[in-house]
């Protein structure tokens, strides 16, 4: 059961959920369990800090297509600035990254 309120399509249509390829992958200065991602967004290429450290390994990330809220204002994250937002979901600990279950060219919006 969900604890938020609905939102209607409208304010559904404004999330641009875009696909992005992860080019680089460093670990955040000032924090053992964020990532520093450079990702590939099909127009523009920006930088986002993502909490899957203790989950994911850099090899386990590079090329991989992941799933970005694209529009999200940007946040300073422990000094860095991060220009997006991975998607993952977690069960019981478990984090798993969202993404396309084939082979999608970086920028495709998300319907």
């Amino acid at each position: 059961m969900s604890d938020s309120e609905p939102i209607t399509i409208d304010h559904f249509a404004k999330v641009e959920l875009r696909t992005a390829r992860v080019l680089e992958v460093e670990p955040h200065p000032d924090a053992d369990r964020l990532w520093l991602l450079s990702i590939d967004g099909g127009d523009e290429k920006r930088r986002i800090v993502a909490g899957i450290r203790g989950h994911y390994t850099r090899d386990e990330l590079l090329g991989r297509t992941v799933v970005v809220i694209w529009n999200l204002e940007p946040a300073v994250i422990r000094g860095v600035e991060s220009q997006g937002m991975l998607l993952a979901v977690e069960d019981s600990g478990v984090v798993r990254i969202l993404g396309p279950d084939g082979k999608v060219a970086p920028g495709c919006r998300v319907r």
